[in-house]
């Protein structure tokens, strides 16, 4: 870890985002994190791009980690990630980049692909399939207790963690999506409440990970990771075409629990999933959950350097 570069790039007048960084090489490969992860949930595939001749980047989305806070937080959307990957990219002065995205995260790098094309080699999503942008759906496909729509309504979220320090609700979380069954609670249950105090971390998760992700949410709180992505899946992106043209690999767990949402292993298995993304590879990891690329750094890295090696 001692080889990752730390630095700010300012983006507008006040706000600084935290940009870590590691090899000089070739092509720049940028990350971009889900929840309840941070750069460093990259810190596996960063150290082997740079090793086999790229530059890694990743950062903390405004008011995640080590970035600051947005001076409206409940403002903050989706455009903004866009646009902060924007104003990284000419800061470090990358014309064009790979797009690496995982979770939620997956979102903005193939939202990003379709606006800025020129902009993007290619793009690996892990654990979420292209979803082209449209009205929120979860309310009727999900009962009540659905642990998006729970953190989606105001002040729900924040009273259920707020029982917790930072590293409880990291850890709780972590055990929570590397399962299979899609979280939901029942009526008189909070999402906190679906892990058992002494129910033991992923063998791939170390204390020294949990603590790490623990100190960098208990200086950012979870303010802006349930503005966005929870609170923001309302948004509105009007795409005249909303096909994803530039290269693109998916990597899915074949034990991930998004892969029950509705429609979503057709979009990752099926044919439906080349028709908003014509250049589209697909492998599935045998055993793999939500979090494969801490889970199986090694298979991961592999694929995503093999396709970077086809499109360089």
């Amino acid at each position: 870890m001692d080889r990752i570069q730390h630095k700010f790039v300012k983006v507008g007048d006040s706000l600084s985002l935290h940009v870590a960084e590691i090899g000089s090489g070739g092509n720049a490969v940028v990350f971009l994190h889900g929840f309840p992860e941070i750069w460093y949930s990259w810190r596996h595939q960063m150290i082997a791009l740079a090793d086999a001749g790229f530059r890694a980047i990743a950062f903390d989305y405004r008011g995640y980690g080590l970035s600051d806070p947005p001076p409206h937080p409940d403002n903050t959307s989706w455009s903004h990630i866009l646009d902060d990957l924007l104003h990284i990219l000419q800061a470090l002065h990358l014309p064009k980049v790979f797009l690496v995205g995982k979770d939620f995260g997956a979102r903005p790098a193939h939202l990003f692909s379709v606006l800025h094309p020129e902009r993007v080699l290619g793009v690996v999503t892990l654990g979420v399939p292209y979803v082209p942008p449209g009205p929120s759906l979860y309310h009727k496909a999900f009962p009540e207790g659905f642990y998006i729509l729970r953190w989606k309504e105001p002040g729900r979220a924040e009273a259920d963690f707020g029982r917790f320090d930072a590293k409880t609700v990291v850890k709780n979380v972590y055990i929570l999506f590397s399962r299979s069954e899609i979280p939901i609670a029942n009526e008189k249950q909070e999402i906190m409440d679906l892990v058992e105090p002494d129910t033991p971390l992923p063998s791939w998760f170390t204390e020294e990970d949990l603590a790490t992700y623990g100190a960098l949410y208990e200086k950012s709180g979870f303010q802006n990771a349930l503005q966005v992505p929870y609170r923001s899946f309302g948004e509105v992106f009007n795409l005249p075409d909303p096909v994803i043209r530039v290269p693109a690999l998916l990597i899915m767990g074949d034990k991930d629990y998004i892969l029950k949402f509705p429609g979503i292993e057709d979009l990752a298995k099926g044919e439906k999933a080349k028709e908003h993304v014509p250049n589209l590879e697909v492998t599935i990891i045998p055993e793999g959950t939500h979090f494969v690329q801490e889970q199986f750094p090694e298979q991961v890295n592999r694929l995503i350097l093999d396709f970077l090696a086809k499109h360089t």
